[in-house]
């Protein structure tokens, strides 16, 4: 008699695991298994005791700060595990009671109900270049922190520099160094801060050094270089776009990137009234933060500037006409509803959620030029757990160039027929 496929829920820590199992078929709660200590020895002994019972396994535990190392050990021993996404797990408003085996159990019995989103794994180079893209990201922000300290306490002793001229540049360095105080404290606190802003801009300069080097070997780097092809990002703010997407086929729609961006609006609709807020600001922060920036150079005439025609050079034809449509339509969109007495913020939002369009086009391109390879419909960033495996991929779809193609025949043979229709009439 064959047994039935078990799901097996980890409450993940830094030192232990709490298991916990329920079985297909089974109806009630899940069975509390015990706790192990979060080793790579302990998984394989929990693995094989768990084998001795027959059937198939099916493991899940929460995204979290422990990483991905449990789930690239059970998957090296052929099991099939899921990163379940937090904010995604279906959860009681009234229960009041949570403990680690509460949390254990209950990742068990969704995973048996099919009701857990899981999110997209990295490989280990995919992830160290995330790792240095943030690095990076820390130290421009350590940078823009001291920076604000120091102007802060120049101003707490009305000390400004003069209006109309640009900061941090080397005429206000030597503006920084010409400041007294009658108060050998207060200049200790000056030096100190000019010393903080230097070592985190030499800090910033070193990381963005070295990840300049190391975009060239990643594997992501066709999608880097088509990407800075588009207008506002370069080779670094390309390099953050592409950790953020990953695998493109995980986005069915460019309107699914859209999403996981947090580009959408947010909706509180009931009724025949449809209310409609500001953009829901979920998933990737750094990427968001990007498009946001790029769509600010988008309220310029539509050209090619001269730094970019090296880089427009590399790319294949097919990016270069998406990356000059993006120009011609973005420009006009941003002048219209500019000229409409729209609010900025709310005109750079909506060029960004445009400019992720663009940019989901030329991931798909990148990744597989004959065609998009598409994944089922998913939100963002997760995919739907299904009993199909993971790494499984969906049919084909035509190319974005053949599907534009394929709607301007249609369209043309519709009014072909309209026409028909009334000079018969």
């Amino acid at each position: 008699m064959q047994q039935p496929t078990r799901f097996i829920g980890l409450d993940v820590h830094k030192e232990t695991i709490v298991v916990a199992v329920t079985a297909a078929g089974d109806t009630g709660k899940a069975t509390a298994y015990g706790s192990i200590a979060n080793t790579a020895a302990a998984l394989d002994k929990l693995v094989g005791r768990l084998h001795q019972g027959g059937g198939g396994l099916r493991f899940c535990y929460e995204a979290g700060p422990c990483g991905y190392g449990v789930h690239r050990r059970l998957t090296r021993l052929g099991e099939d595990c899921v990163v379940v996404a937090p904010s995604m797990i279906p959860r009681k408003s009234g229960q009041r009671q949570k403990s680690d085996m509460r949390d254990a159990a209950s990742l068990a019995e969704l995973h048996r109900g099919g009701l857990l989103t899981a999110v997209w794994v990295p490989d280990a180079a995919h992830e160290a270049m995330r790792d240095l893209i943030r690095a990076r990201l820390a130290a421009v922000r350590a940078v823009r922190a001291a920076r604000q300290q120091l102007s802060a306490f120049l101003l707490r002793h009305e000390r400004v520099y003069p209006s109309g001229r640009t900061p941090w540049t080397k005429a206000h360095r030597g503006w920084l160094a010409d400041q007294r105080f009658s108060e050998a404290a207060q200049q200790i606190v000056l030096q100190e801060s000019i010393e903080a802003v230097r070592a985190g801009e030499q800090r910033r300069d070193r990381v963005e050094a070295h990840l300049r080097a190391q975009i060239p070997g990643w594997t992501l780097f066709p999608l880097v270089r088509n990407l800075s092809a588009l207008r506002g990002l370069d080779i670094i703010a390309g390099a953050g776009v592409a950790a953020a997407i990953g695998d493109p086929s995980r986005f069915a729609t460019a309107p699914h990137f859209m999403a996981y961006l947090g580009l959408v609006p947010s909706e509180d609709s009931s009724g025949p009234k449809r209310r409609i807020g500001s953009i829901t600001k979920a998933g990737d922060v750094h990427a968001r933060t990007l498009l946001i920036e790029a769509a600010h150079a988008y309220r310029f005439p539509a050209r090619v500037a001269r730094t970019k025609l090296a880089t427009l050079d590399a790319v294949p034809e097919a990016v270069r006409e998406i990356a000059w449509k993006a120009q011609v339509r973005l420009c006009r969109r941003y002048r219209a509803m500019m000229a409409a007495g729209k609010l900025k913020p709310v005109v750079v939002t909506a060029i960004a959620r445009e400019l992720a369009g663009f940019v989901w086009a030329i991931a798909c391109i990148t990744s597989d030029p004959p065609g998009c390879a598409l994944a089922a419909p998913v939100v963002p960033d997760e995919v739907a757990v299904s009993e199909a495996p993971a790494r499984s991929r969906a049919p084909r779809r035509r190319p974005l160039k053949d599907a534009a193609r394929g709607i301007e025949r249609s369209t043309a043979a519709t009014g072909s027929r309209q026409r028909r229709t009334g000079a018969m009439t």
